[in-house]
């Protein structure tokens, strides 16, 4: 009896000399029924703000894929980004004169008509009067007034003396006679110019949408 309580003992000492026995944790944590559902991390942006960034990159992409795929520069020596102050030279001389060329008044025709004998050279002057021809028709009965705004404008590429200007206006045209009513749209078009004679002039015109001066057909008799 005195060796199995002996033995019994020794059990009991070694027993308590082993350290405890980990137990493995349980990789699937139970949910009590109340418990509520992690909630994921707010983004900085909800899906509407965050569709409607995309669909401006994606327009804004479109149009810089659409001009320098129809109108690459192959000459490898553009210098739009590096000769900043021939770059604003250009810039400025061009979105002056699309304002000018653009806008028509029908008590003063003839200052339109100087603004493009001034502004305009080579193919420009046969493409401006295409654009222009529905104005200059309907400008009198209608009594027209075309004010033309440039708001924005950059210079793609810059080559020595020629120039290609990617041009962004707002147009607005007033009939001030009978049927009377305005009429407010934007406009999208390149310019090419080149340098004569000391100042830059506009040699071609590339129209993206409706071209530019084209009256509505509404007001028309």
């Amino acid at each position: 009896m005195s060796t199995t309580r002996h033995l019994v003992n020794r059990q009991r000492r070694l027993a308590a000399q082993r350290p405890p026995v980990q137990r493995a944790a349980d990789p699937v944590r139970r949910r009590s029924p109340n418990a509520q559902p992690a909630r994921p991390a707010r983004t900085l942006l909800s899906w509407p703000l965050l569709l409607t960034a995309l669909t401006v990159l994606l327009a804004a992409f479109s149009v810089l894929a659409y001009v320098q795929g129809g109108h690459k520069d192959t000459t490898g020596s553009n210098t739009a980004l590096a000769d900043t102050a021939r770059t604003s030279e250009v810039k400025g001389v061009v979105d002056e004169a699309v304002q000018g060329i653009f806008s028509y008044d029908h008590t003063d025709p003839a200052r339109t008509e100087a603004a493009a004998a001034r502004r305009l050279t080579g193919a420009a002057v046969a493409q401006y009067r295409t654009l222009m021809g529905p104005v200059r028709e309907q400008g009198p009965r209608q009594k027209l007034v075309l004010t033309t705004t440039v708001t924005d404008s950059g210079v793609e590429v810059l080559d020595g003396y020629r120039a290609r200007v990617l041009v962004f206006a707002d147009q607005s045209s007033t009939r001030t006679g009978k049927d009377g009513g305005t009429t407010v749209a934007a406009a999208m078009f390149a310019v090419d110019a080149v340098r004569q004679g000391g100042t830059w002039r506009i040699a071609a015109l590339d129209t993206f949408q409706r071209a530019p001066g084209t009256p509505t057909d509404q007001g028309k008799e």
